[in-house]
């Protein structure tokens, strides 16, 4: 069915935003003024701003400073021996002193105290996550209530124990095994979500993707989920999400679609299945629990998950499988 020209034009210009929003984060350590931003994607100056300030619900220079310290505070969390200098450059500021000014305006913090702080940070938002698994988890109050009391403790010992004695980072619920494997690299067609994580992203592969997905004939085509920002440091309504398709190398995206290669090398690959409040909790656990103690880093390659074409998902339970796959390097 063929689109209207309204919805065409819609879809074209999904696609030159998104591309520029790429754009962007491939180029922060760089000069980037509204003039030439706008000429990328055929704006006027004057037009442009307008544009970006309802596409993205801020103007560029905001987003442009925001971005630049969110990616600024995952580096200083990272355990590897950059001076606050070294990061600000990186991400495009002049100056240590410009930089600390902005990042406390922001965070509520120096460069310096943020980096101190995040090992605590970290194990405060898992000790979080693991509590709302738990009180998720926990068995209904009646059923609770018929279970003797003596045998109550003990299974809690016994569960007390298993967790210090092993050290694991992953949850009974979550079903998840990790290693360490080295992935080739992967060309994608993707469409992008801009919104908060989790039942958001859910509806969108469901409504949008998969669909697009079947038009473009790759139902037996391996998919991969990029999620773009951190949801503790972005707000929930910028948040960006990727939904990706693998696609031969002659594959020509049409709008709303755009292509990238997903960067090969090592990753952190852990296999998960379970529900959407597991997998939140399954890529904390990941993320603040094994990463801090694995004697590794995360480095700049994407943070994904990947859905091989015989991926599992029940409707009516909510359960689905997948790989989460977290790139990661010596420290």
């Amino acid at each position: 069915m063929a689109l209207d020209s309204s919805a065409a034009h819609r879809l074209r210009h999904a696609q030159r935003m998104n591309a520029l929003l790429d754009h962007i984060d491939q180029h922060l350590d760089q000069t980037l003024d509204l003039s030439s931003l706008a000429e990328r994607v055929h704006f006027s100056p004057f037009h442009f701003h307008r544009v970006f300030a309802a596409w993205m619900g801020e103007t560029l220079g905001d987003y442009l400073r925001h971005r630049r310290l969110d990616v600024s505070a995952l580096m200083l969390a990272q355990p590897e021996p950059r001076s606050v200098l070294e990061v600000a450059l990186t991400v495009g500021f002049g100056s240590s002193e410009a930089f600390a000014r902005a990042f406390k305006l922001r965070f509520g913090q120096t460069p310096s105290a943020w980096r101190l702080d995040s090992p605590q940070r970290w194990a405060r938002e898992l000790a979080c996550s693991r509590e709302q698994q738990a009180l998720r988890h926990r068995p209904p109050p009646a059923l609770l209530s018929n279970l003797d009391q003596t045998e109550r403790n003990l299974d809690q010992a016994d569960a007390a124990f298993a967790e210090e004695d092993t050290g694991s980072c992953f949850t009974s619920e979550s079903h998840m095994h990790l290693s360490l494997q080295q992935l080739p690299p992967t060309r994608v067609a993707y469409l992008r979500h801009i919104g908060p994580y989790g039942q958001s992203v859910h509806e969108f592969w469901m409504n949008t993707v998969l669909p697009w997905r079947q038009a473009q004939g790759l139902e037996q085509r391996a998919c991969y989920g990029i999620g773009r920002d951190d949801p503790s440091l972005t707000a929930p309504e910028q948040c960006r999400y990727d939904a990706c398709v693998e696609v031969d190398a002659d594959f020509i995206a049409r709008s709303p679609a755009n292509i990238q290669d997903l960067p090969g090398g090592r990753y952190a690959v852990a296999a998960f299945r379970g529900t959407l409040p597991d997998f939140a909790h399954a890529w904390t656990e990941l993320l603040r629990g094994w990463l801090p103690s694995s004697g590794l880093q995360i480095d700049g390659r994407p943070v994904f998950e990947h859905y091989p074409p015989d991926s599992g998902y029940d409707p009516h339970t909510g359960i689905f499988s997948c790989e989460l796959c977290l790139p990661v390097k010596a420290a």
